[in-house]
């Protein structure tokens, strides 16, 4: 298995902030927008960075473990895993975002080991913004600004700030969301949400609806690292390398969040 100590970390998140780069360079076009066989939509931009990502892995780090990328996957090449560590590289998370110019997408690189994520890399490109997680700690960066160490908060008993997504928001986030004490909510797009909860700012985050192992990858390292936990609803961790790479729903969180009593 790879050492993985802050020089990986910084590895990776070199790598991120190279695919951010990528991504930049097109968001700045007039850019066509493709549609995947499952409607989702894909851009130059994804393809660039997921080359990028791929080719940078495997030729600067090791080309021992198998790398599985959202738009490799979608054309339908899928190396096999087996029992090996592995690599799970969403290389464009919040497509819809990057489409709506709204600034809320990422680049998220994580390696898995028996179906849990042990490092994860988050990049947004339009902020500039890195976060990284492993077992070593959880850091941030904004530009060429010195890092700093983050961890969740402790959920305020006065009451809990909630993300929702702001693409994938349905009505039965409200009932979900009614047995918790919530204060406030606030919508947000990709992966950065797992951030905000991991840096203190935010408590909670359930999604009910599809996700791919590459969008909370990434996301379920930091988060885990900084204290908090991605669980299914029977509050299970999400095991990843499963057939297909599909999620069932989840709840991101922070400590101490609990039901209403």
């Amino acid at each position: 298995m790879l050492n993985i100590g802050l020089d990986l970390l910084e590895q990776v998140g070199d790598i991120a902030k190279r695919a951010g780069q990528e991504i930049m360079k097109v968001y700045e076009t007039d850019f066509a927008v493709e549609q995947k066989a499952d409607s989702s939509p894909v851009t130059e931009a994804d393809k660039r960075a997921e080359d990028l990502i791929l080719r940078s892995i495997s030729m600067g780090i090791t080309d021992k473990y198998p790398i599985i990328g959202e738009e490799a996957f979608a054309s339908g090449d899928a190396p096999a895993i087996g029992d090996s560590p592995f690599w799970l590289v969403d290389p464009l998370d919040g497509t819809k975002e990057f489409v709506s110019r709204n600034g809320e997408f990422t680049v998220n690189i994580a390696i898995i080991d028996a179906g849990r994520p042990v490092l994860g890399v988050i990049h947004t490109p339009v902020s500039n913004r890195t976060y990284w997680g492993a077992a070593t700690g959880v850091f941030t960066q904004t530009g060429d600004d010195d890092e700093r160490m983050i961890s969740c908060r402790q959920a305020p008993p006065e009451g809990m700030l909630a993300l929702v997504s702001r693409s994938h928001r349905g009505p039965d986030i409200d009932g979900f969301l009614s047995h918790y004490n919530i204060a406030s909510e606030t919508s947000a797009g990709s992966s950065f949400k797992f951030c905000l909860i991991a840096e203190g700012k935010a408590d909670i985050y359930p999604r009910l609806g599809r996700t791919m192992e590459w969008d909370t990858a990434a996301g379920h390292a930091i988060l885990n690292f900084a204290g908090g936990s991605i669980t299914d609803l029977d509050g299970n961790p999400l095991v990843y390398g499963k057939p297909g790479f599909e999620n069932p729903h989840f709840i991101a969180q922070g400590p101490g969040v609990a039901k209403k009593t």
